[in-house]
């Protein structure tokens, strides 16, 4: 399993003057290539190939008096900026055929200088080292001081270096770890995940959303009227956003902290973990897209899967039409919707829900049904011929179930 390790690095200024040069250098050799590549079906010739656009923008361009300083940065650095490019296209020709799942995916389009976010790649190609003393030796930059929060596992293949719109500098290495599985547990756990309560487990307990950018939303309006108030080109106006950007990433990394802890307890704590397959994209253009936001589920989730995997868990996720929260845990009947200010209800068989703890008790046992149906057993009646004044679709059948989200309804 690849792993990305990051780490905070400290250059000097005349390292990050280097940087510098080097992220220009990297986005105006993706801008080149972009061009060409415009220029070319523009001009209904045939699509450039790597190689040609490799030797057009770098090697040729080189030698010209208005790129020749392309050669005061490692060659590696353009190349994997040409690769970025690359990947672009193949991943939007993947959308345009089909084969690419998910949500269409757009053509690049040129990078900004303006970007406060700038990043390089180096390959083992270029010969990066990590030397004894602990600092990042990178090819025409130099030795760069890290803070080592922890040690590598592995030799890394990679290292990407990042310069955020806070101003901060991060080098990512790309590990190749092995598995390390923990020892069997004998519980496992259904989540719901919701906005009131992050995560309401199968096992009652219930775990309270932090919100961290809702408890941060008065610094943040305050350093945001801030810099309304700054001229447009201004150097106040630049500290201003650096001030903004830096605040916005503290709550990204508390947040993405908070996430990396309960995912780590979840998974030490159980053998199977499962939760429920929402559509945060389709939730995040809502009213509460704030909230879903502020919630990361879709990382939570990932973390959870990726740990999964690394140490010998079982994940699943089910499917976000099962009526989790209409179905009664204790006989199987789905009830009529219920109202968001419902929070607990009786089942006609006599069974008293809580309504989240309920959701997640039966997300675990579709979680177990799904994964012994993935082994081969049976867990539904065998299929029947339907009688011939069955075979027709009754117009309400087609209407597939709807389940309330905190607020919002996800067909």
């Amino acid at each position: 399993m690849q792993l990305r390790y990051n780490y905070r690095v400290y250059p000097t200024p005349g390292q990050q003057g280097a940087l510098a040069r080097a992220f220009g250098c990297a986005r105006v050799v993706f801008n080149d290539g972009l061009r060409a590549r415009q220029r070319a079906r523009e001009a209904g010739l045939p699509y450039v190939s790597d190689g040609d656009l490799s030797k057009q923008v770098i090697t040729q361009a080189k030698q010209t008096p208005e790129r020749a300083w392309l050669g005061e940065v490692s060659a590696v650095v353009l190349q994997q900026a040409l690769a970025d490019l690359n990947v672009a296209y193949r991943n939007f020709f993947a959308s345009l055929s089909g084969k690419r799942k998910g949500r269409p995916v757009a053509p690049p389009r040129l990078r900004s200088r303006k970007d406060n976010r700038q990043a390089i790649r180096f390959t083992r190609n270029a010969r990066f080292a990590v030397l004894d003393n602990g600092r990042l030796r990178l090819p025409k930059i130099g030795d760069v001081s890290v803070r080592w929060s922890r040690t590598l596992p592995a030799e890394p293949s990679s290292v990407t270096i990042i310069k955020d719109a806070g101003g901060r500098y991060f080098a990512s290495f790309v590990v190749q770890t092995s598995d390390e599985p923990l020892p069997p547990a004998e519980a496992e756990v259904g989540i719901d995940l919701g906005l009131t309560h992050f995560a309401v487990l199968s096992n009652g307990k219930k775990i309270t959303a932090p919100k961290f950018l809702r408890r941060a939303a008065g610094k943040l309006r305050r350093l945001q009227r801030d810099l309304s108030r700054k001229q447009r080109g201004s150097a106040n106006r630049a500290k201003a956003v650096v001030k903004v950007a830096k605040a916005h990433a503290r709550v990204a990394d508390t947040r993405r902290d908070w996430h990396h802890k309960l995912s780590t307890r979840i998974i030490r704590d159980n053998q199977a973990v499962y939760v429920e397959d929402l559509c945060v994209a389709g939730l995040g253009r809502t009213r509460l897209a704030k909230s879903v936001h502020d919630a990361g589920w879709a990382a939570f989730t990932h973390m959870l899967e990726y740990k999964a995997a690394r140490y010998g868990r079982t994940f699943g996720r089910v499917d976000r039409f099962f009526p989790s929260t209409r179905m009664c845990s204790d006989c199987g009947r789905i009830n009529e919707k219920l109202p968001l200010n419902v929070r607990s209800w009786t089942c006609p068989c006599g069974s008293t829900h809580d309504r989240d703890v309920n959701a997640a008790i039966n997300i675990l046992a579709a979680g177990r049904a799904e994964r012994l149906n993935a082994c081969g057993a049976q867990v539904r009646p065998a299929p029947v011929p339907a009688p011939r004044r069955e075979a027709g679709i009754h117009p309400d059948a087609t209407r597939r179930p709807t389940r309330s989200v905190e607020g919002i309804s996800v067909l």
